[in-house]
């Protein structure tokens, strides 16, 4: 992977999750994942493999339930916010 992590200044609740993620896949709990990564200087990565790769209409589903609450959370900040 071309990424690196400085480890001195990772996002803990970043890691923490990824963790927990990282134990669950090797124990056959997570069986796919869709995912998007925000990077340094504003760059994301996207990526879908697993059973959300094998089965894009349930991924799409994951992904829209997921679309609603960043709706609701980016609808709960200040109004007279600029975005």
């Amino acid at each position: 992977m071309p990424y690196s992590i400085n480890m001195d200044h990772a996002p803990q609740d970043v890691v923490e999750v990824l963790e927990v993620l990282l134990e669950n896949a090797r124990v056959g709990h997570i069986t796919g994942i869709a995912f998007a990564c925000t990077m340094y200087k504003s760059r994301y990565i996207t990526n879908v493999v697993g059973h959300c790769q094998t089965n894009p209409t349930f991924a799409l589903g994951m992904l829209a339930t997921l679309s609603g609450e960043l709706v609701q959370m980016a609808s709960r900040t200040d109004p007279g916010e600029t975005r």
